[in-house]
């Protein structure tokens, strides 16, 4: 890939990981939560729990497990807490290729991949109200 095209791409996913990997967990996070949750909520909530007890990485392990029940993926070579524990950048690479792999573009956010990729947003409707009590 010419030098060019990697700079339209942006950063490759291991140097933001890193040097901040609250950015690349709150992205994973955000597809993973099918976006109930948002980049900069999940990516402030890693950053704090680093910040306060060092154990992020027990955080972290929990959306690799969720996003292996999601896709169907083995837990191999090791258990999630391990591989976090013992590596958390190399985890949190590898979890955002397999999303990018999967089509996602991580840059975009759950909700704009969704339009992308054709979906549209469920129309919410007030719930019907059945009238008061009657004499």
């Amino acid at each position: 890939m010419s030098l060019e095209r990697e700079r339209e791409k942006g950063a490759p996913a291991g140097c933001v990981t890193c040097l901040c990997p609250c950015i690349t967990f709150g992205q994973i996070a955000e597809i993973i939560d099918r976006g109930s949750s948002s980049c900069g909520t999940s990516g402030a909530l890693y950053a704090l729990v680093m910040l306060l007890t060092g154990c992020n990485c027990v955080y972290s392990c929990f959306y690799r497990a969720k996003m292996r029940s999601q896709y169907g993926l083995q837990e191999k070579p090791c258990a999630d807490c391990p591989v976090h524990f013992f590596c958390e950048p190399c985890a949190l690479s590898q979890e955002y290729r397999e999303l990018k792999k999967r089509g996602f573009d991580m840059n975009l956010g759950w909700h704009a991949n969704m339009e992308r990729q054709g979906h549209k947003p469920a129309m919410t409707m007030p719930p019907h109200m059945f009238p008061g009590m009657t004499r």
